[in-house]
């Protein structure tokens, strides 16, 4: 079933952000995950978890079922623990592609009629209805993506896209 209409922009976000995902941590060590320019600021294995925490929230939201272990180290509003032992960068990488196809289908299996009921509480859906929800997300994504792209120039590696 393709994806509804109202959401085809989002779903299409999401692809987008999937293969991005990949490029922006390509050749990064994996204990440069953990870098960060200052206290206030997350590290790429924080937001990437971030991402996947929420992606794995949307794919609920619209029906669907996906879980990892270990995703609650970067639920909304959780700040960085030193000590923490997050995930390794290819576990989070692995859960990524395995989240990526589950959001995918979830996005080609909702109906219109899921979509025009109201929006889950937490973060602001400009339509006030689940579609509205899923764009927020959509959002959400592409701005943490927009982080790690920073990180990945601050620690002095080149452009995701060259």
């Amino acid at each position: 079933m393709p994806v509804p209409a109202i959401i085809a922009a989002a779903a299409g976000e999401f692809r987008s952000n999937t293969n991005s995902l990949e490029k922006v941590v390509a050749g990064i060590p994996a204990e440069k995950w953990l870098s960060r320019p200052n206290d206030h600021s997350n590290h790429i294995e924080w937001i990437a978890g971030h991402m996947l925490w929420a992606r794995q929230a949307l794919i609920a939201r619209l029906g669907m079922k996906w879980e990892y272990p270990g995703l609650d180290v970067f639920a909304r509003s959780t700040k960085i623990q030193e000590g923490t032992a997050y995930l390794a960068p290819e576990a989070l990488l692995t859960a990524w592609r395995d989240a990526a196809k589950e959001l995918g289908q979830a996005l080609e299996a909702v109906t219109e009629e899921a979509l025009a009921a109201p929006a889950p509480p937490g973060p602001p859906s400009p339509d006030g209805k689940l579609s509205g929800f899923v764009a927020v997300l959509a959002w959400h994504d592409t701005y943490h993506l927009g982080q790690l792209a920073y990180l990945r120039g601050w620690m002095g590696f080149p452009g995701m896209f060259g």
